[in-house]
C-alpha cells in the first residue's frame, strides 16, 4: 500500500504561515505615553498670590543703659528667652566704684547737713533772747537750707549710681526668641547702642510687597489667608494690619503687613509663606507651559479623566504671574491638564497621567531634568498640530 507524503516545499510555507498567525496574535496595541499633568485648583496648589516672611508683630532691639566693656554674652541666636532672663553682662567693676563714690558723698553731705542743722538751732534760740541780729541769723537759716540741699543731691546721685551698677546686666524685657546678636565679649558698647535682637511672643505677621497695579482691595482690615510652603495644605486665617503709606524707592511696590489670626508653634519666625488677600476665593492657575495657541486663542490641553484621551480646550487668561497664569474662564477646578510639550500634542491622544510629584528629581542641580525627559517622551507621540504654538513664548505682562 503507498502512503502519500507531504512535499518537501510545503513544509516551511506551513511554518511561515504558522508563524505568522502567532506574531498576529501576540501583537499588543501602543502603550499611552506619559504626560505630564497637574489636576487644577487643587487647595495649597499654586496659590501663593504673595509671598513674604513670617515676622513677629513686635521685635525691640536690647540695650545695655550704661556704657563699658562686654564680658559675657550668655544667648545666641535662636535662644528661647523668659522676662528677666540675662543676656549679656558688662565689666562691673566701673560701676560699683562710680556707685561707692556716690555713697561717699551722700555720707559727707549728711554730716554737713548736721553741723548746718545744730548752728541753726542754736542760733535761732539766740535770736529769741535777742543776742544776734535778725540778718545772722538769716545767714545761718540760708547756710542751713543749702546743706539740705545738698544732701538730697547727693541721695539721689547715689540712688542713680546705684541703679547704674545693676545695668551691667542686660536682662529680657519680655519672653521672645533671639533673632539677632550685634555685641561679643570683649567688645566696648555705649549706652543706648543696640545689642541683641529680641522678637516678642505673641503676634505673628507675615510681610509681603504689593505692587501699584495689584493694589486695588488691598487696605487695612480686608480679611486674607496664610500658607506655608513647608505646609500648604493648612490655612491660617489672616487680616490685613498696615499698608505702606508710600511705595519703596527700589522696587515701587508697598510694603503690606498682615497679621495672623490663629497662630501655633508650625509659625515659625524666618518661614516663606504665601499670603492671599481678600479672603475670597482662590485664583484658577496653570503653568506657563500648560498654556498654547490653538487657532490665535490661548488653550489648554484638558485629559478625560476615564479614557486619558487629550483635546484643546480655548480659555480666557487673567494676569500673568510668577507662579503661574490665572484662567477666568473655560476651565473648571478639579479638571486635569497637561503642563508640558502641549505644542506635541493631537486631539484623541491617550495619555498616561504622571504627576509632578511622582517624578524623580536630582538631589543637587537640574532639577528640570527628569521632568523635561518624562515631557520629552509625551511629546513625540504625534506631531504638531496645524496653528499649535507655544503661548509662553508670547509676552502677556
Amino acid at each position: 500500500m503507498n502512503v502519500s507524503r507531504p512535499l518537501p516545499f510545503l513544509l516551511p510555507a506551513l511554518a511561515l504561515l504558522v508563524l505568522t498567525a502567532c506574531s498576529r496574535e501576540a501583537a499588543q496595541p501602543p502603550q499611552p505615553r506619559p504626560a505630564l499633568t497637574q489636576v487644577v485648583g487643587v487647595a495649597g496648589q499654586n496659590d501663593m498670590l504673595w509671598v513674604g516672611e513670617v515676622r513677629a508683630r513686635h521685635e525691640t532691639d536690647q540695650s545695655f543703659r550704661i556704657g563699658g566693656k562686654v564680658v559675657e554674652r550668655k544667648v545666641d541666636i535662636g535662644a528661647v528667652v523668659k522676662k528677666g532672663q540675662p543676656l549679656a553682662r558688662l565689666d562691673p567693676v566701673d560701676a560699683g566704684l562710680a556707685a561707692a563714690a556716690a555713697n561717699a558723698q551722700s555720707k559727707a553731705a549728711e554730716a554737713d547737713f548736721l553741723v548746718a542743722k545744730a548752728e541753726y538751732e542754736r542760733q535761732k534760740k539766740l535770736l529769741e533772747k535777742q543776742f544776734i541780729s535778725q540778718s545772722a541769723f538769716d545767714s545761718r537759716e540760708a547756710q542751713f537750707k543749702a546743706a539740705q540741699a545738698r544732701l538730697e543731691q547727693a541721695r539721689a546721685q547715689a540712688a542713680v549710681s546705684g541703679n547704674q551698677a545693676g545695668y551691667t546686666d542686660l536682662l529680657a524685657e519680655k519672653d521672645g526668641v533671639v533673632t539677632d546678636v550685634k555685641v561679643e565679649a570683649g567688645q566696648v558698647v555705649a549706652a543706648g547702642q543696640a545689642a541683641i535682637r529680641l522678637a516678642l511672643d505673641g503676634e505673628k505677621e507675615v510681610v509681603v510687597a504689593v505692587p501699584e497695579g495689584r493694589l486695588k482691595g488691598v487696605v487695612p482690615g480686608a480679611a486674607a489667608v496664610v500658607r506655608l510652603w513647608a505646609q500648604q495644605d493648612k490655612a491660617y486665617p489672616a487680616r490685613v494690619r498696615e499698608v505702606a503709606p508710600a511705595a519703596d524707592g527700589a522696587t515701587r511696590s508697598f510694603q503690606v503687613k498682615v497679621t495672623v489670626l490663629e497662630s501655633d508653634a508650625e509659625l515659625r519666625l524666618g518661614m516663606t509663606a504665601g499670603v492671599l488677600i481678600g479672603g475670597g476665593e482662590l485664583p484658577l492657575l496653570v503653568p506657563t507651559a500648560a498654556l498654547t495657541k490653538v487657532e490665535g486663542r490661548n488653550s489648554v490641553w484638558v485629559v478625560h479623566p476615564q479614557s486619558g484621551e487629550v483635546q484643546p480646550r480655548a480659555v480666557e487668561t487673567g494676569p500673568y504671574r510668577e507662579d503661574g497664569v490665572v484662567v477666568t474662564q473655560g476651565l473648571a477646578r478639579g479638571e486635569r491638564v497637561v503642563i508640558a510639550g502641549v505644542h506635541k500634542l493631537q486631539p484623541g491622544q491617550v495619555v498616561r497621567p504622571v504627576e509632578p510629584s511622582s517624578v524623580p528629581q536630582p538631589m543637587v542641580g537640574g532639577g528640570a531634568v527628569a521632568v523635561s525627559a518624562v515631557s520629552a517622551t509625551a511629546a513625540t507621540a504625534a506631531p504638531t498640530i496645524a496653528g499649535a504654538k507655544p503661548a509662553a513664548t508670547e509676552s502677556a505682562r
